[in-house]
């Protein structure tokens, strides 16, 4: 069963303007198989995907699970991690 989950108006923008597929956010919340804490906010989560049909880059997701449903914070590709994940 998918997690279910908000998006911030922060993560609904950043959706729109750099062209992030709402199934790979999906995607990533429902595997989350490379996850860090946030370095600011202990209650934040970040789940990391390389997103195949996006060049192999990774999909970094920030989200709160502690809350119901869980709420993601933003989201982007992000350049340094994709040299870290497998």
């Amino acid at each position: 069963m998918p997690n279910p989950f908000t998006l911030s108006r922060h993560a609904a923008i950043g959706l729109a303007e750099r062209a992030i597929d709402i199934a790979w956010v999906i995607a990533t919340l429902d595997n989350l198989t490379w996850t860090e804490p946030d370095a600011h906010d202990p209650e934040l989560r970040h789940a990391l995907r390389r997103i195949d049909a996006f060049g192999g880059r990774v999909l970094r997701v920030v989200y709160n699970p502690s809350v119901t449903p869980w709420h993601v914070v933003t989201v982007f590709f992000d350049r340094k991690a994709s040299r870290r994940l497998p």
